[in-house]
């Protein structure tokens, strides 16, 4: 799980989400086919922990490289913003 800082506007508490990223893991891997076939769109989600709050749910996302920009590579920086 990474730190990712939590987006502009965000209504989770604090300043960051932990967010798996792995392209392998079960949770995204199957969400692609959960998605089309609930909602017919190309989409999938990530897994989310809250540290604050201790709750845990999904990160949507629309491609592998969605919401990367937030992670957090260093705790004492913040964010990368390239798009």
């Amino acid at each position: 799980m990474s730190r990712w800082a939590n987006p502009d506007g965000a209504s989770w508490s604090g300043a960051f989400q932990f967010v798996c990223f792995n392209d392998d893991c079960p949770y995204y891997v199957r969400g692609w086919e959960w998605m089309r076939s609930q909602f017919n769109v190309a989409g999938s989600y990530r897994h989310r922990l809250d540290p604050v709050s201790g709750q845990s749910g999904p990160l949507p996302v629309w491609s592998a490289e969605d919401f990367r920009n937030h992670i957090i590579s260093d705790p004492q920086e913040g964010p990368s913003h390239d798009v």
